[in-house]
């Protein structure tokens, strides 16, 4: 038994050498995993946001008032907008909204100033629902401000700069029985770069994951070396090993690289147990890694090989939670994206990063992707033939 595992592991690390020194010479694979996580990190850390900004919008005042007036300087001031176009009628607002000059219109009604020294001040607010996350967005903003409008100007001062819609949020005091006062937990300025970044080591191992190894069998197989690797004498289970280790050492650099970016350059750093992390990562690249073998053991060229990467990762992005939360998917739709080791890596992820998580808390997405690695395995057992074909 012994001198059986002592020749599996020989066999493994074998082939894992003969894997790392032809991936040595891959320029361009080692250039990509330098580069993407630069690129990745610029695009999630700086660039993508669900936040507003410069947001065009329109003004029907009816009023024509200092209050109306008040308010939409008070709306400017949040720091979203670009300056109001004034409008004369619906019909000049609607063009602007069809047209997309114009997310928003805000019609201000003829009693206006009656209305605001009363307490309960009433707006109209027309939305462009072509982009509905933004709208959303727009609309909150300005319903935060309209909430918590002083028409005699005092609150004005405590709402200016970037951020003020989410404190005259959080200020607001509605008339009732009683008061609701709002606190977010793990990310109090709802930065959306925390959101991104907190999940960018999943996104950035998939892609490289299932980039590499899926094109692994089959770029042996046309170039005529697969037969030759075949003849060693290895089982299938020992080569598919030993084809993954140096993709694993990969791994764990492209990590650490987005884990320092995100931390240097924009201040996310991981909350809870690095240790769980290092563990986490684990299973989570042993089974994208899995994904690619399977799939080069399933095509015939690296044409297939690339078109099937693609679909199995666009789906992974889209139905795993890494840019739109899972649990507001439909059932069926929700439940196909647990298959997918993005899936639980991200939720371990954003435990660990965002909520200062320990190892004993992400037991669950550790389970399940160990078993998703071992189901992968079985199947690329299954599916590969130690004969020559």
């Amino acid at each position: 038994m012994r001198a059986r595992l002592v020749e599996f592991v020989t066999n493994v690390l074998a082939v894992a050498w003969r894997e790392a020194t032809a991936m040595r010479h891959d320029k361009p694979f080692l250039g990509t995993v330098t580069v993407q996580p630069l690129v990745m990190l610029l695009l999630y850390g700086a660039a993508l946001s669900n936040e507003p900004a410069n947001v065009p919008w329109a003004v029907l005042d009816h009023s024509r008032g200092a209050e109306s007036r008040r308010l939409v300087q008070e709306i400017g001031a949040t720091g979203y907008f670009l300056p109001p176009r004034t409008v004369a009628g619906y019909d000049e607002g609607r063009a602007l909204l069809a047209r997309g000059d114009a997310i928003a219109l805000v019609v201000i009604p003829r009693d206006f100033a009656r209305q605001s020294l009363r307490g309960a001040p009433e707006l109209q607010v027309l939305l462009d629902g072509a982009d509905p996350l933004t709208s959303a967005r727009v609309g909150g903003y300005i319903t935060a401000v309209a909430h918590s409008f002083d028409p005699s100007g005092r609150a004005l001062d405590a709402r200016t700069g970037r951020g003020g819609a989410h404190a005259a949020l959080a200020a607001r005091e509605r008339a009732g029985p009683f008061e609701l006062r709002g606190r977010f937990w793990f990310n109090p300025t709802l930065a959306d770069d925390a959101f991104f970044l907190a999940a960018l080591a999943g996104m950035l191992l998939t892609n490289i994951c299932l980039s590499a190894s899926s094109l692994g069998l089959v770029g042996e197989r046309e170039s005529g070396t697969f037969e030759a690797t075949l003849s060693l004498p290895t089982s299938p289970l020992e080569i598919v090993l030993g084809k993954l280790l140096p993709y694993l050492g990969i791994s764990y650099v492209v990590l650490a690289m987005a884990t320092l970016g995100a931390g240097l350059g924009f201040g996310v750093w991981p909350r809870g147990s690095l240790p769980g992390l290092l563990v986490l990562t684990l299973p989570f690249v042993l089974a994208s890694l899995s994904v690619g073998v399977l799939v080069s053991a399933l095509v015939r060229t690296t044409a297939q090989a690339v078109f099937l990467t693609v679909f199995v990762i666009m789906p992974s992005f889209v139905l795993s939670g890494v840019m739109f939360p899972y649990q507001l998917m439909p059932d069926g739709v929700r439940q196909v994206g647990s298959v997918m080791p993005l899936r639980w890596y991200q939720i371990g992820l954003r435990r660990l990063v965002l909520r200062g998580a320990e190892l004993g808390d992400v037991w669950l997405p550790l389970l399940a992707l160990t078993l998703l690695f071992a189901v992968l395995l079985a199947l690329i057992r299954w599916r590969m033939s130690p004969r020559l074909a």
